[in-house]
C-alpha cells in the first residue's frame, strides 16, 4: 500500500471513529482530595475535591456514570442545589459546590464536590465522550 493510501486510509478511520465510553476517567484519590481526569489516557486536569467528612463514607471502588443533570437538587439535604451533577452509585454522585473554600478536605456527605467550573468541564466531557469511568481509592 503507498504512503499516500495508507495515510488516507487512516485519515477516514479517525474522522468515522466514535470515541468510546472509557475514553475519560476521574481518578479520585480520598487521601490527596485530588480528583485527576484522564482523557484518551492522557492527564488532562488534576483538581481538588472534597469527600466524606468524619461520619459519613465516600464509597472506594470502580464505577461508570449514569443518571447526568445540569442542576439537581438533593432530596435528602433540604433541596441542596448539585450543579453538574454526575451520580455513579445510588445516591453518590460527582457534582459542583459553592463551598469552595472546603475543597481539597472532607467535608461532604459522601459526594464528590468540585468546584462548578471544574463540575462543569467534566460534565461537558462526560456528554462530548459518551460517558465517564469513575475509579475511588483512599
Amino acid at each position: 500500500m503507498s504512503i499516500a493510501r495508507a495515510l488516507a486510509a487512516a485519515l477516514f478511520a479517525l474522522l468515522l471513529a466514535r470515541p468510546a465510553s472509557a475514553s475519560v476517567v476521574a481518578q479520585v484519590d480520598q487521601t490527596a482530595q485530588r480528583m485527576q481526569v484522564y482523557v484518551r489516557g492522557v492527564l488532562a486536569y488534576d483538581w481538588p475535591v472534597s469527600t466524606a467528612r468524619r461520619g459519613f463514607v465516600t464509597p472506594n471502588g470502580r464505577y461508570r456514570v449514569g443518571l447526568m443533570a445540569p442542576m439537581w437538587r438533593s432530596r435528602k439535604y433540604h433541596g441542596a442545589p448539585m450543579p453538574y451533577a454526575m451520580f455513579y452509585s445510588g445516591g453518590y454522585a460527582i457534582h459542583g459546590t459553592y463551598a469552595v473554600g472546603a475543597l481539597g478536605r472532607r467535608a461532604s456527605h459522601g459526594c464528590i464536590r468540585l468546584h462548578p467550573a471544574h463540575a462543569r468541564e467534566l460534565f461537558q466531557l462526560t456528554r462530548a465522550y459518551g460517558g465517564t469511568r469513575v475509579v475511588i481509592r483512599n
